[in-house]
């Protein structure tokens, strides 16, 4: 069973990412990746870096990467998204590494500086074997740096997430993108409310959603929507996902208050 949830989250993002390509605007920027890390890291140590990031999909993070100065990026992609990173980043071969497989293979890899996996971990149900391999594809002293949906302060968002996906996970995505328009239209009513109102999520809806295209809304709401699985993790639950693997200097940075940037060290 997990073996078939497995092959089908990776399948669902294959059509979803080689659907949505487009990483313009704020949503692949620097200024995004900064957000993400938040106090953890800074964006500038990644020049000269070797980095690797887990769950490349349509290279968003490849670009955000190379922008800031990495020395050279390995992608790892399982799903047919794998074919738009090949289009995307063959004229800079030599800077870019891209595997064809799921993030174990990260192991494969010696002397990283910094392992990135923003976004991925949390839809796969069983996420500890790949943690373990990427401390193994890191040098001594190299850093991991994961992004987590957090369980905290999601509450009133899951209640209604959660049992709305027990039915989108399984439509085809054309009534699935017709559902996300409409709900990207909601959610502009609701971006509007929380410039005045503190609702649940404003800072998150009024600092990062709000600079985002409404393509780019949308995408966001059908990558909530799509995956077979994902999980929503405590804050323990995110520590203990790189404890456990023996990861040390281990900090959290609960990021608007609704998810979790987490990093350790080799």
């Amino acid at each position: 069973m997990k073996a078939n949830l497995d092959a089908r989250t990776v399948a669902d993002f294959g059509e979803q990412w080689t659907r949505y390509t487009d990483n313009s605007g704020y949503y692949g920027s620097i200024d995004l990746l900064a957000d993400i890390f938040g106090p953890l890291l800074d964006v500038e140590r990644i020049k000269g870096m070797r980095v690797a990031e887990i769950g490349s999909g349509s290279g968003r993070v490849v670009n955000m990467l190379l922008e800031a100065g990495a020395a050279h990026v390995v992608a790892i992609e399982p799903s047919n998204a794998f074919d738009v990173l090949v289009t995307r980043f063959s004229a800079v071969a030599d800077k870019v590494k891209l595997v064809h497989s799921r993030g174990q293979s990260i192991a494969n890899e010696h002397d990283l500086d910094l392992i990135l996996s923003i976004g991925v971990l949390h839809h796969i149900e069983n996420p500890s074997t790949v943690v373990a391999a990427a401390r193994r594809a890191l040098r001594q002293g190299g850093l991991l740096l994961i992004w987590l949906y957090g369980r905290e302060g999601n509450e009133n968002y899951l209640a209604f997430v959660q049992p709305f996906r027990a039915l989108t996970r399984r439509l085809p995505h054309g009534v699935l993108s017709a559902i996300c328009w409409a709900l990207t239209f909601a959610a502009d009513l609701y971006l509007a409310a929380c410039r005045f109102a503190p609702l649940p999520m404003r800072q998150y809806v009024t600092e990062v959603f709000a600079r985002m295209s409404r393509r780019k809304r949308h995408l966001i709401i059908y990558d909530q929507l799509n995956p077979a699985y994902a999980k929503y993790y405590l804050e323990n639950e995110a520590r203990e996902l790189l404890a456990v693997a023996g990861f040390t200097n281990i900090r959290l940075h609960h990021r608007h208050g609704y998810s979790w940037t987490v990093c350790g060290e080799r």
